[in-house]
């Protein structure tokens, strides 16, 4: 798995490329802070290499919490910046920090 970071010079956003090697998935999705979880919202894109990718813009000089979906089992990224526990879910999740 891989997170890419680009800050962009004309706002005070960061562009954050998901990308999830998952050949044999159907779906992958991220979820976290930065879109109240919601499953629906973060679909990533399979390309024809087998991988799943997606970017999304997120204010800088935060740090969001984020889990990946792939076919409906939680996943954390073991590239992500952190990790926090998270009480809710009783499990760890990935931490950007932006």
């Amino acid at each position: 798995m891989a997170i890419q970071k680009q800050y962009l010079k004309s706002k005070p956003e960061c562009k954050v490329t998901f990308t999830v090697p998952a050949e044999t998935a159907k779906e992958v999705k991220v979820v976290g802070s930065f879109n109240a979880w919601n499953s629906e919202e973060t679909a990533l894109k399979k390309l024809k290499n087998g991988n799943f990718k997606g970017s999304i813009n997120l204010p800088k000089d935060q740090s969001y919490e984020f889990r990946y979906i792939i076919d409906g089992t939680y996943t954390n990224d073991d590239q992500a910046d952190a990790f926090w526990w998270n009480d809710f879910a009783a499990t760890e999740n990935g931490v950007l920090v932006l």
